[in-house]
């Protein structure tokens, strides 16, 4: 087993615009995941990619080891930039997507908190991103930014495993924020019965509601209960449970054997709520699937290039085992 030096680094913000502090993060990966520098041959001119993550906080990400994974497959060479800025307003976000559009990105993919944010500073949308009102993925074409949501197209190939007879499904989608809007879009999209908005911002259930309109049934519920109850699954869309968080969307006593339970956060992939959903023998899915579907889709906007789902999820499940090594030993 080799190790090597990754030169996928974490950018902070200043209110200034510039951007200080470069952090360089090591990691020791198996020879066969990722060639030495050396042994790697020269991708061509047309085969070089720079991508990247915007958001906050984002060390965590497994995205740079999917897409340089990704490329690595296809015999093409991709540098996936982790570009973390906190709290950033409107002027922060337009000036760092102008360095993207200049610097020579392919496109860069947008993470908490800023998939809604960003959607009014870009030149153009997909009709799935302008009906979302949400974007993750942000490609760079002949100097314009054109923003997608494979948040979207991820999820409706990750969540099939679990909605099998879709006509027959009532789903509670927990989080009307980005990655919800997305999420209820997916569900709407392959054809389930009913979908149960819940928000702590009711506000905000009640626009996704209205956006997804006549594309599939919606109710907004005015507590997690409500929507749970009677449902055949249950998807949690917000942030609750991704670390440092340690919460749960979803009491326990709510969970059984007949629900299936399926969690947009990876970090931690066995969040409380999937712990909790797995005890009582509920059909569980870890947020794994959503980030390599919607990961494969964004390279292949970036690119060109179809990449290997395979691959991509080789590459994440070796970040998530030094990530819990880490844990292990401590």
């Amino acid at each position: 087993m080799g190790n090597c030096v990754r030169s996928a680094k974490r950018y902070r913000l200043t209110g200034s615009g510039r951007i200080p502090n470069r952090r360089r993060r090591q990691c020791t990966l198996p020879d066969e995941e990722i060639m030495s520098p050396a042994a790697r041959p020269l991708a061509p001119a047309d085969r070089r990619f720079l991508t990247g993550l915007i958001g906050a906080p984002i060390a965590h990400s497994a995205s740079p080891a999917m897409h340089e994974r990704a490329a690595e497959a296809l015999g093409a060479h991709c540098h996936y930039q982790l570009i973390e800025v906190a709290g950033a307003a409107s002027e922060e976000l337009r000036l760092l997507l102008d360095g993207v559009r200049r610097l020579g990105f392919a496109g860069v993919n947008v993470t908490f908190p800023y998939k809604e944010a960003v959607v009014s500073l870009l030149d153009e949308l997909s009709p799935g991103a302008q009906a979302i009102g949400a974007v993750n993925t942000v490609v760079v074409r002949d100097g314009r930014l054109i923003g997608h949501n494979t948040d979207t197209t991820g999820f409706a190939r990750a969540i099939t495993e679990l909605v099998r007879d879709p006509a027959q499904s009532t789903v509670a989608v927990i989080g009307a924020g980005g990655v919800g809007k997305a999420i209820a879009f997916a569900l709407a999209g392959i054809g389930v019965a009913e979908i149960r908005i819940f928000d702590t911002d009711r506000a905000k259930a009640t626009q996704l509601a209205g956006q997804i309109g006549k594309r599939g049934k919606t109710s907004i519920v005015g507590s997690v209960e409500d929507a749970v109850r009677g449902a055949t699954g249950v998807v949690n869309g917000s942030p609750v449970g991704m670390l440092p968080n340690r919460g749960t969307p979803v009491p326990d006593a709510l969970l059984h054997k007949g629900l299936w339970v399926a969690d947009a956060v990876y970090t931690p992939l066995w969040t409380p709520l999937l712990n909790a959903a797995k005890a009582e023998g509920a059909e569980v899915m870890t947020g794994r699937e959503l980030a390599i579907y919607q990961a494969a889709d964004a390279f292949e906007l970036f690119t060109g290039l179809k990449p290997s789902a395979v691959e991509m999820g080789n590459a994440f499940d070796a970040v998530m085992a030094r990530r819990y090594a880490k844990v292990n030993a401590a």
